[in-house]
């Protein structure tokens, strides 16, 4: 089971992000929302500076149904990509924002 193998891949390597970030989007593609938000929110406790988080974190909670939730995790991304210089990721999570805020 991928579910399975993703969770050891995170018990053994607990700092490391990719397989936290693996885990939190197959919890997504489930539909599992709650636990996949968990899983995000564990990993950019871990790991702030982890750009991709951010959008798929914020996707997943206005996908839950918690839209101020997922503008505040947005915005945290931005701070996050413009610090490191990701103008791509950036950009993509103002786009994500902006539809977000403009569905309100």
């Amino acid at each position: 089971d991928r579910l399975a193998v993703l969770r050891e891949f995170v018990q053994k390597s607990p700092d490391d992000p990719f397989p936290r970030y693996g885990l939190a989007m197959e919890l997504v593609n489930r539909g599992q929302l709650d636990e996949a938000c968990q899983a995000f929110q564990e990993l950019v406790d871990r790991k702030p500076d982890y750009v991709p988080a951010y959008l798929m974190y914020g996707n997943a909670l206005a996908r839950a149904g918690q839209s101020e939730r997922a503008k505040e995790i947005y915005r945290a991304g931005v701070q996050v990509s413009t610090k490191s210089g990701d103008t791509h990721a950036t950009g993509e999570l103002l786009a994500a924002l902006a539809a977000l805020e403009g569905s309100d």
